[in-house]
């Protein structure tokens, strides 16, 4: 059975999936919709209600993330960077041993199917660039001004 919720945020509605055991799906989107909750979805929402006011920085939904090996490794090392920093693609290629694969994990970042929980928005370009971002640049860098780890 699949489960869902969406939540109103101040840079867009954010639709959550669960299975009824783990969350797996959360994207931005521009409008809501129908809606079947779960257990799961209502504890998503509040954490993220937390996160979004200020009082979470990090979260314990369990969580459940279907991808490659490369992309599950990329993944794994997102949930890593503590909240309020950032890191770059050649360092998170550098941190899962495959140093020379920067377009790999751009490429493994964008398909993360857990947006803000796994945060992909963490990850910068070396030299500062914030690069692309899914949900969009202009959330993105919402995200990381939330999180003051982006003073501009």
């Amino acid at each position: 059975m699949i489960y869902q919720s969406y939540l109103e945020t101040s840079i867009g509605f954010l639709r959550l999936l669960s299975n009824g055991k783990q969350l797996y799906h959360v994207q931005f989107q521009e409008h809501s919709g129908p809606e079947d909750p779960d257990q799961i979805t209502e504890w998503t929402k509040t954490q993220l209600t937390e996160y979004f006011n200020g009082n979470r920085t990090s979260f314990n939904i369990p969580l459940l993330l279907d991808g490659s090996e490369f992309e599950s490794r990329v993944w794994s090392a997102l949930q890593q960077i503590p909240y309020g920093t950032t890191t770059s693609y050649k360092v998170l290629a550098q941190q899962i041993a495959h140093p020379k694969a920067m377009q790999a994990v751009g490429s493994a970042n964008g398909r993360n199917p857990i947006a803000v929980i796994v945060p992909c928005h963490r990850v910068i370009g070396h030299d500062g660039d914030l690069k692309g971002y899914a949900g969009g640049i202009e959330r993105k860098k919402w995200l990381l001004k939330h999180e003051s780890s982006l003073l501009i």
